[in-house]
C-alpha cells in the first residue's frame, strides 16, 4: 500500500456548488465572453476537481443579458427573464468547452429542455453525474422567471446535497459598502444569514439566504480574481467570508 497522503484529505468539503456571475466571464472587456478569463476560472475549477472534491457550478448571464435591466427597459418581464435563462446556457457552454479542454468530463445541465444542446435537469441523475467525479454546470436557472441564478445556486446545491456554496467575486469576502468606492470599508470575517438579511449586504437574494439558512448550508465569498484562490479557501487558505448560522 501507498503512503501517499490523499489529495481529498487536504479539504473539509466533498462536494461543493460554485456560484459565479456572468460578468466574472467578460474580464476587462465590457460585455460578453472573454475566452482566456473563462479558460482560468476552468483552471481553477480543476485544481480543485484534481483534490477528488465533486464541483457543480451555477453561472449567471448577465455579461450577455440581464432579465431586470430588459424588464427595466420596457421589456416585459418574464420574457426578459427567459432571455437571460438563455444567456446562462450560451455561457455554461462555454463553461464546458474550457474544462473539456483539460480533459474534465462536464455535463451543462439545464433546467429549460433544450436536447440538442444539454441534458436536462433531473436530480438522481445529475447526482450521478457527480458521484463519477464529472463537474455538473446547472443552466437557464430554474426555469422560472422571477428567480435569480443565485436561488438556482441555492436551490441545485440543496438538492444535490452540497456542503457549501462557494461564491466567487470580485473581492475577498463581504463589505458592509462597496470597498471599491470606500477605503473605510469594513470586512466581515464571519456572518450569519440573518445579518446579511437585515444590513442587505448583497451576499446573494434574499430568496437564496434564506434558502441556505434553512437548510444550514454555509456559503463562503471569496476572490475569484486572486490566482488560487478557489483550491485556497477550500484547503483553509486566504481571506473570504463565512455566512453560517
Amino acid at each position: 500500500m501507498s503512503d501517499a497522503p490523499n489529495p481529498s484529505s487536504q479539504v473539509k468539503y466533498k462536494r461543493v456548488l460554485l456560484k459565479i456571475s456572468g460578468e466574472a466571464l467578460m474580464g476587462d472587456q465590457g460585455y460578453g465572453l472573454h475566452p482566456p478569463t473563462v479558460a482560468r476560472i476552468a483552471a481553477e475549477v480543476k485544481t480543485v476537481h484534481d483534490l477528488g472534491v465533486e464541483i457543480c457550478m451555477v453561472i449567471g448571464g448577465g455579461n450577455i443579458f440581464r432579465g431586470l435591466q430588459g424588464s427595466a427597459q420596457g421589456m416585459e418581464r418574464t420574457t426578459a427573464d427567459y432571455m437571460g435563462m438563455l444567456a446562462t446556457v450560451m455561457n455554461a457552454l462555454a463553461m464546458q468547452a474550457a474544462l473539456e479542454a483539460l480533459h474534465i468530463h462536464t455535463r451543462v445541465i439545464s433546467a429549460i429542455p433544450m436536447d440538442q444542446v444539454c441534458e436536462p435537469y433531473i436530480r438522481r441523475r445529475a447526482v450521478r453525474h457527480l458521484e463519477k467525479k464529472r463537474v455538473c454546470i446547472f443552466a437557464a436557472g430554474t426555469g422560472n422567471p422571477f428567480f435569480t441564478t443565485d436561488t438556482a445556486g441555492a436551490l441545485r446545491a440543496v438538492e444535490m446535497s452540497c456542503e457549501a456554496i462557494f461564491k466567487g467575486t470580485k473581492v475577498d469576502g463581504i463589505y458592509d459598502k462597496d470597498p471599491k468606492k470606500f477605503d473605510d470599508a469594513k470586512r466581515y470575517d464571519t456572518i450569519t444569514y440573518d445579518e446579511a438579511l437585515i444590513k442587505n449586504l448583497k451576499v446573494m437574494d434574499a430568496s437564496a439566504l434564506a434558502l441556505a439558512r434553512d437548510n444550514d448550508l454555509p456559503i463562503i465569498v471569496f476572490s475569484l480574481d486572486e490566482p488560487g484562490g478557489f483550491v485556497g479557501i477550500l484547503r483553509g487558505e486566504g481571506r473570504s467570508t463565512l455566512v453560517h448560522g
